[in-house]
């Protein structure tokens, strides 16, 4: 049986300490706020927009959602996203993608100001973080992955570290946060040869590739730790959400693993409030 490595003690911890930075801010003047951007109403942004509101609350930090018609004109949306960028009072962005079809989601992206962007949602910010630029902010996923690799005190200097997924959202990012900590990092995706071999011989494995249950029995060995960063609906249980891994399979041979639900999502929301209250800081040296 495998050590289960669930978010909320992680993201626990982290709300504690960000509750303190916050209240040392507000000491001075200074409240923290994220500008959340949305256009339209789908589902699953309002339930992630949720859990960010909640976060902000329980820190002391505030919020303030600019919502936009799903119909909204390229024109209209790049004034919008220029006048957030520009409010002195928000610290972060949060721009939820992807966007209406009819809009130019790279051309908007690159209007929001890197120093407030952290989701990584500009190049700009991928460059910092490719180039090891410490103000430079990684999206918010990769970084719960390493926020509870380091919660549970996981050695990653030296180690093998395999990444299943190339995404810049998570896989390409999550590998230069593993380098940075000198990680050996092989980053591999469904086409790499003999990828249960590959997987079989990290040390730490990241699944986020975005298949359900796609990392099999075949893919891990004992003492591995495994990260499950997927979030699929779960194909043998309608209406249930099940990560990359298979955790029925993977479970009893491994020594650690992320649950899914449970995991890498419940700390993301957090990170999403710690490098905004990063960006506050910075903004307000």
């Amino acid at each position: 049986m495998a050590e289960v490595l669930k978010g909320k003690p992680v993201a626990d911890a982290m709300k504690e300490e960000l509750a303190k930075k916050v209240g040392e801010l507000k000491a001075k003047g200074i409240t923290p706020t994220l500008g959340i951007v949305r256009v339209g109403a789908r589902p699953d942004d309002l339930y992630y927009e949720g859990g960010a509101k909640k976060t902000c609350e329980a820190v002391g930090m505030a919020y303030e959602v600019f919502e936009y018609p799903a119909d909204i004109d390229q024109e209209s949306f790049e004034k919008a996203v220029t006048e957030v960028g520009a409010m002195k009072n928000i610290n972060g962005i949060l721009m939820f993608a992807p966007l209406p079809k009819h809009l130019n989601e790279k051309k908007i992206r690159s209007l929001i100001p890197v120093e407030k962007d952290v989701d990584c949602l500009t190049l700009g910010s991928a460059a910092k973080v490719f180039a090891d630029e410490p103000d430079g902010f990684p999206p918010c996923t990769p970084t719960a992955c390493m926020d509870i690799i380091h919660f549970n005190n996981i050695p990653i200097k030296g180690k093998k570290c395999v990444v299943l997924g190339r995404s810049l959202v998570v896989g390409k990012p999550v590998a230069m946060l593993l380098l940075r900590e000198h990680g050996t990092v092989t980053i591999c995706h469904s086409r790499t040869e003999n990828l249960p071999d590959v997987c079989k011989e990290a040390d730490i494995l990241i699944a986020a590739v975005g298949r359900a249950k796609m990392v099999k029995a075949n893919f891990v060995r004992p003492g591995q730790i495994v990260i499950d960063v997927g979030i699929n609906e779960d194909p043998d249980n309608p209406g249930k959400y099940c990560g990359d891994v298979d955790y029925a399979e993977v479970e009893p041979i491994v020594e650690k693993i992320t649950p899914v639900p449970g995991g890498v999502g419940s700390v993301t929301t957090v990170v999403l409030c710690k490098q905004t209250i990063m960006a506050c800081e910075m903004q307000n040296a």
